[in-house]
């Protein structure tokens, strides 16, 4: 074989790597304060981990090489990193990634509700992914707050960095969660959308990652 071929071989074989960047690095944080029962906790996590195998998220997720972390959150000192972050390169990645979704532990139980928190904490998390091109919190939570900072704050600190924030109100409370997020928690560029119960988190989630990652934004 010739040098120009060796050359154009090599060439063909490094351009799929290469041309693939990381486009969206995305933070799901999850509300586990004490208006969380076990039961809405299990939806959470097993709507969470059954979105991250549908099949058109995984395609996106892989095709833009997503990188995808999971905080857990609840009163004002209490967050957690409950999943690094994994790049989802392959359907592998994305069904280890699902497998940790459900085998998730609860991190804090019978504690306040501070979104505000939750998002200082996840901010410092996207310079480990400084090559991703959005950067993404997903806050999705059943209350407003009760603990913590002022969570305008916050979303203002957010927006200041970069990084958009995008909701689920969960209106199981029978309270206005909706127009919270809509007013005090999402980033001007970001989105709500709304679950009537827990049990209409698994859909909404599915919806909400495939918007975020498919670069629909507003």
């Amino acid at each position: 074989m010739s040098f120009l071929k060796i050359a154009f071989a090599s060439l063909i074989g490094v351009l799929p790597f290469s041309a693939q960047a990381c486009d969206t690095a995305l933070v799901l944080t999850i509300d586990v304060s004490n208006s969380i029962d076990t039961g809405e906790y299990r939806l959470q996590t097993d709507g969470l981990a059954d979105a991250l195998r549908d099949p058109e998220i995984v395609e996106t997720m892989i095709r833009t090489e997503t990188a995808i972390a999971v905080v857990q959150w609840s009163g004002e000192d209490k967050q957690e990193l409950s999943i690094p972050w994994i790049r989802i390169k392959t359907a592998l990645d994305a069904d280890y990634l699902a497998n940790q979704a459900r085998l998730m532990q609860r991190a804090f139980v019978l504690s306040d509700t501070a979104p505000a928190e939750a998002i200082y904490f996840s901010l410092p998390l996207f310079d480990q992914v400084p090559d991703c091109r959005r950067k993404v919190i997903d806050v999705s939570g059943d209350g407003t707050p009760n603990g913590g900072t002022a969570v305008r704050d916050a979303r203002n600190a957010a927006e200041r960095a970069g990084v958009t924030i995008n909701g689920i109100a969960i209106e199981s409370m029978g309270l206005a969660i909706t127009n919270f997020y809509r007013g005090a928690v999402i980033t001007r560029n970001g989105f709500v959308i709304t679950a009537r119960t827990h049990r209409e988190y698994p859909s909404a989630i599915r919806a909400k990652i495939l918007r975020e990652i498919s670069k629909i934004v507003g």
